[in-house]
């Protein structure tokens, strides 16, 4: 989506940092997806149910290149959180699935390839931002099977063999497993970002937590570039009125969460919060993916004005 025009450095590197590219799907996979779920189980080590994460990725490259926006403290705090997300899980998970804000497709796609390249998405940065690295092993099996399970539930799903990990998902990832040793395979959310859409889309993942795999949605809990860019006090009661009303929301029970979410425009602070919804939708599929399990905040901060959250569900 073209961002305004702007003069300003600062800004414009703030508009950059979360400068999504989608593309265009290919053919789906053809790997037989004809397996049960207990087919499934059996061929894994069993494993304790995952929990289910949505967790704000910051801006750009900002761990690891100087950024020159956001109160220092502020980024290490956020830094923190995402490297104990390493230990999230009862069990070290064998792979994670990663639903990032800054992929959209006509239908929900995933990613193939063994080894996914680096797919930097974003501009305007110095030359290193471009040159770090990630390079965590895909999981085609994994892939099959969250095509399986969506299909199963009448989603249409497509593939890509050449997608690469955004920075909506290396830039996360890399903080909590920088060894780049966990499987990942990515998903990307559905155009046209209906919250009903993506709630199903999650639904239909959850025997996926018994199999061992770490679901995680990566967005931002606020997400309103020129709240960012004008801060003060109008964007920190903006961002904390919407901020708890989504506390309150994952919080309840799975049929009224699920109906909060779907409503959450008309929330206290919500459109001005999201102006475009890309940044909350992964929170609908993770949200969907809980089942039963209530959430609670396991993470609140601010940036650059705007209080931002991670919420868990287990």
């Amino acid at each position: 989506m073209k961002q305004p025009e702007d003069d300003g450095l600062t800004r414009r590197q703030v508009l950059a940092a979360v400068t999504g590219v989608a593309l265009t799907a290919l053919p789906a996979c053809t790997t037989d997806r004809s397996r049960t779920h207990a087919e499934a189980r059996t061929m894994n080590p069993a494993h304790p149910r995952m929990p289910t994460v949505y967790l704000p990725h910051g801006g750009g490259p900002w761990p690891f290149v100087e950024m020159g926006f956001g109160d220092p403290a502020e980024l290490r705090k956020l830094a923190t959180y995402l490297r104990s997300l390493a230990t999230v899980a009862p069990a070290r998970p064998r792979a994670v699935l990663m639903v990032s804000a800054h992929w959209e497709e006509a239908r929900p796609t995933v990613m193939t390839a063994a080894r996914p390249p680096m797919l930097y998405d974003y501009y305007g940065f110095p030359p290193e931002s471009y040159q770090i690295t990630w390079p965590a092993p895909g999981d085609p099996a994994l892939a099959a099977r969250v095509q399986q399970l969506l299909e199963a539930q009448g989603i249409a799903t497509g593939a890509s063999a050449d997608r690469g990990f955004d920075h909506g998902a290396f830039v996360p990832l890399k903080l909590t497993w920088p060894d780049a040793d966990m499987p990942t395979v990515q998903l990307s959310l559905k155009a046209g970002l209906d919250p009903a859409e993506h709630l199903a889309i999650g639904r239909a993942l959850a025997p996926l937590r018994d199999e061992g795999v770490l679901i995680l949605g990566s967005g931002m809990s606020y997400h309103n570039m020129r709240g960012f860019t004008r801060g003060g006090a109008d964007v920190g009661a903006i961002s904390a009125a919407f901020d708890a009303w989504l506390g309150e929301s994952v919080a309840l029970d799975a049929q009224a969460r699920h109906r909060r979410l779907t409503q959450w425009a008309s929330a206290p602070g919500g459109r001005q919060s999201h102006p475009r919804e890309e940044h909350l939708l992964p929170l609908m599929v993770i949200a969907g993916a809980a089942g039963d399990d209530r959430g609670h905040t396991a993470y609140q901060g601010a940036l650059m004005g705007a209080r931002i959250s991670a919420f868990h569900f287990a």
